[in-house]
């Protein structure tokens, strides 16, 4: 009787364990992402994107774009983007995003700025391969004068795996 008992307990133990294995392993795999970005915009000329460097703090290192398009608003402009970031321990992602920048009042050519980035299936890479989500940033920009256009931006989200 008490080797029917230790057996059926044994049995179910494994049970358990497994399904939660199983759950667990389809659980998505969330990471937050944040920190500071501190972009330089370089303008190379009528009708071709603006190509943007950022260095970054947080948990990504490094970010390049580019502006595809742009249009004026009532308040400002509207920017499709799309940018590439890397972590150090060898992630990569591409985002489409689309930039909102109100104009500042009184302060021509400076602008805020808020982003939301849409990472891209199928273009992650390394330790963020698979991941997949959007996040935002937000900040000042100014975009005074074309050979000095730079901007301070924090960034923040979760994207899951």
């Amino acid at each position: 009787m008490f080797k029917k008992i230790l057996f059926g307990l044994i049995i179910s133990s494994t049970t358990v364990g497994t399904s939660a294995s199983i759950a667990q392993a389809k659980e998505p795999s969330c990471v937050p992402i944040g920190g500071v970005a501190i972009p330089n915009f370089f303008a190379e000329g009528e009708g071709k994107p603006i190509i943007i460097s950022a260095a970054l703090t947080g948990s990504v290192n490094n970010a390049a774009g580019k502006i595809t398009a742009q249009r004026e608003t009532p308040t400002g402009l509207e920017m499709d983007m799309e940018h590439y970031f890397g972590t150090d321990d060898g992630g990569a992602f591409q985002t489409k995003d689309l930039g909102i920048l109100t104009a500042v009042p009184g302060k021509p050519g400076r602008f805020m700025i808020e982003i939301t980035y849409h990472i891209q299936e199928n273009v992650t890479r390394g330790t963020l391969k698979g991941f997949k989500g959007q996040f935002t940033s937000y900040g000042l920009v100014d975009l005074r004068d074309p050979n000095n256009m730079v901007g301070l931006v924090r960034y923040t989200g979760e994207i899951c795996k």
